[in-house]
């Protein structure tokens, strides 16, 4: 939220997220129940008025990216809504913090995907601990965004409860779709709480330990690979499995690698990393080419005029190469999530702001015998993860611009925007202008406040260098021998290149001027 855009390119689309995309989501919302759920778990009466239990995360999520909005666009109104919201979901929740309305609403009539008792299907289909990380995901963001912690508490009481439920010597489970790994461990960002980490290190490392698989089956829910629960993580050599799911253990993976220094950990979220994008990822970035499972195929296994390529797999994907960037500090990992951005995930929502893909297709054969493959984009949908997904992850763009680390600036994407920061407690702010991605010229003027030393580490992305993605999977029919040149102060430099980022080091005085010319 210290960024702030001023590009025509994904500010447009921002805005009309905040104008179009999140009223029209919370309008869905209230009208499809998903409110009213919450509403009649408060009163503990009612029938649970919607189709899935893990509804509750359309409005957790829709918060999330309304939050992220209100940082960019202040919008009292808006702001006003949210806090009505919350005070609905503070009121359903239960004294020990449980929160799921589909279980609070009516505990004796739950329904097929539900266990009799809390979390007796949390390996298969209830969604509890998923609906928890998508409200701690949200609840982060909102107190991000407005320094509020009246959300922040709710999940805070709701994450003591599952830390004092689940846990080695407590009750075992893998979660059936994760995400309740990545919403504890910013969590434990947000609050240093070492039980919010250690409970999601526990549910990454709880996959593969379940004896009721069939190990000889070549049915994914029946062998533990549609979950990534057929062996431990520490073993798992491919991407697997339901691909939105994967994405989101990838990204606690990493993020508890980096956090523990669990080397097992670590060489296992690369292998599997080198895996998708060796073999198993989409030229535009999309990932999950199986509809059966919305899932993964076999290495290899992309076909054109049966690609699912769900949304919410391009999104998970965005977050998983974010954190493989953050573990590394290599640009690879930014230029796939840069080829998914402007690509396989843009292409899920419409200029309009209301029309969505579920799935991306790569080619529309006929819709008849191929009836996974949308023609045209739809406004709605019942299972509407795909829509509130686009909703959180367009606002939190500006956040994926810049990345810090002791003297190092790094210089991820190409968006015009100003950011004020600070190196080393020393205070500077960079203006970026481009017209990108429709033209190489990039400009940044550097304003420290007092002249001082430090190094901006720009990246040269990969299809600069004639490398389509960082692997063998794709390559260009023809090389170019244009190279890219950076000036600085009107002065052509020379430049080293490290894991991608071309390394300037000088002492910074106001106004100074870089120029990076990218052969396009």
């Amino acid at each position: 939220n210290e960024v702030k855009l001023t590009d025509n390119f994904w500010l447009p689309r921002l805005r009309i997220n905040h104008t179009v995309t999140i009223p029209a989501s919370f309008e869905r919302r209230e009208k499809t129940g998903r409110v009213k759920n919450f509403v009649m778990a408060a009163e503990r009466s009612g029938k649970f008025c919607t189709i899935y239990p893990f509804d509750d995360t359309d409005i957790y999520k829709t918060i999330e990216g309304a939050s992220y909005s209100l940082s960019l666009f202040p919008d009292p109104k808006l702001e006003k809504y949210v806090d009505s919201l919350i005070t609905i979901i503070a009121a359903a929740q239960e004294s020990d913090g449980y929160l799921y309305t589909a279980r609070t609403i009516d505990p004796n009539n739950v329904g097929p995907w539900v266990g009799k008792v809390r979390w007796e299907k949390e390996r298969e289909l209830s969604h509890e601990l998923y609906n928890a990380g998508h409200m701690y995901e949200a609840a982060v963001a909102h107190y991000l965004a407005t320094g509020k912690k009246s959300f922040l508490n709710i999940s805070l009481q709701n994450a003591d409860l599952v830390c004092s439920v689940f846990g080695p010597d407590k009750k075992h489970v893998a979660p059936g779709h994760e995400v309740v790994e990545m919403g504890l461990i910013k969590l434990y960002r947000i609050t240093g709480n070492e039980k919010y980490l250690q409970t999601a290190k526990f549910f990454v490392e709880e996959r593969g330990h379940y004896k009721g698989y069939d190990s000889t089956s070549n049915d994914e829910w029946k062998n533990g690979i549609y979950w990534q629960d057929d062996k431990p993580v520490v073993d798992q050599t491919e991407a697997e499995g339901h691909a939105v799911r994967a994405g989101y253990l990838y990204s606690a993976m990493a993020d508890v690698a980096a956090l523990t220094g669990d080397e097992k950990l670590l060489n296992a979220v690369d292998t599997i990393w080198n895996n998708m994008v060796s073999k198993k990822l989409y030229v535009q970035g999309g990932a999950g080419a199986v509809g059966a499972g919305e899932r993964y195929g076999a290495n290899y296994e992309l076909p054109n005029s049966t690609a699912y390529n769900e949304t919410c797999a391009t999104i998970a994907n965005v977050f998983w190469n974010e954190r493989m960037f953050l573990l590394h500090g290599d640009s690879k990992y930014i230029d796939v999530l840069e080829k998914i951005l402007y690509n396989g995930l843009i292409s899920g929502v419409g200029l309009d702001g209301k029309s969505f893909f579920y799935t991306n297709a790569m080619q529309i054969k006929n819709s008849f015998t191929h009836p996974d493959m949308e023609p045209e984009r739809s406004g709605w949908f019942p299972c509407s993860c795909c829509p509130t997904n686009v909703v959180r992850l367009l606002p939190a763009v500006p956040g994926y611009i810049y990345a810090q680390k002791d003297d190092k600036l790094f210089v991820n994407l190409f968006i015009s925007s100003n950011v004020s920061l600070n190196i080393q407690n020393k205070q500077v702010t960079i203006i970026q202008q481009n017209n990108y991605p429709w033209n190489g010229d990039l400009k940044f003027t550097v304003n420290p406040k007092n002249s001082f030393d430090f190094s901006m580490l720009i990246r040269i992305p990969g299809w600069a260098q004639n490398e389509a993605i960082p692997s063998d999977l794709y390559s260009y029919k023809t090389s170019s021998d244009k190279k890219t040149i950076i000036t600085v102060n009107g002065k052509e430099v020379g430049y080293d290149i490290q894991n991608g980022y071309a390394v300037i080091w000088k002492i910074w005085k106001k106004n100074d001027i870089v120029k990076v010319m990218l052969p396009m």
